[in-house]
């Protein structure tokens, strides 16, 4: 995929998803904080320690979530291009579910074995083409 075909299609097959990353990059703007970029979409530093949350062209991620996080936030960003209007209901949603049930399992039992976070599809998916796409472009750890 080319940059221009990336964009289009985040600004179009992808708008659901871009423009709610639209949105929330505003208002992050607005009180005070400054994107940064990674491959073909920006992000916004917030909180501590919690992960990534891909929001169409734009990502937010923790101070200490490093290149594994950046690369999978992007590779959701490129499964937004490929499932355009679906990614909320076939990789959001469920994604979001799944993270909040990991979260309350952790803290009910520490000790529960839980299947690897890149186990679901949706998940995979993302860290192999995030992490193929840096590759591609040069871009290492």
């Amino acid at each position: 995929m080319k940059k221009w075909q990336f964009y289009l299609l985040s600004f179009t097959w992808g708008l659901p998803m871009t423009l709610i990353g639209c949105l929330v990059a505003l208002v992050l703007v607005i009180v005070g904080y400054r994107p940064k970029r990674f491959g073909w979409c920006w992000y916004f530093e917030i909180g501590e320690c919690w992960g990534g949350l891909e929001l169409g062209v734009f990502f937010l991620k923790s101070k200490c979530s490093g290149y594994y996080i950046m690369c999978h936030e992007h590779g959701h960003a490129l499964q937004n291009t490929l499932f355009g209007v679906l990614m909320p209901f076939i990789v959001c949603i469920p994604s979001a579910v799944r993270y909040w049930y990991r979260e309350i399992v952790k803290k009910i039992d520490p000790r529960k074995a839980l299947p690897e976070y890149d186990s679901v599809w949706f998940e995979g998916q993302a860290t192999r083409i995030g992490e193929a796409f840096m590759q591609r472009k040069g871009v290492r750890n």
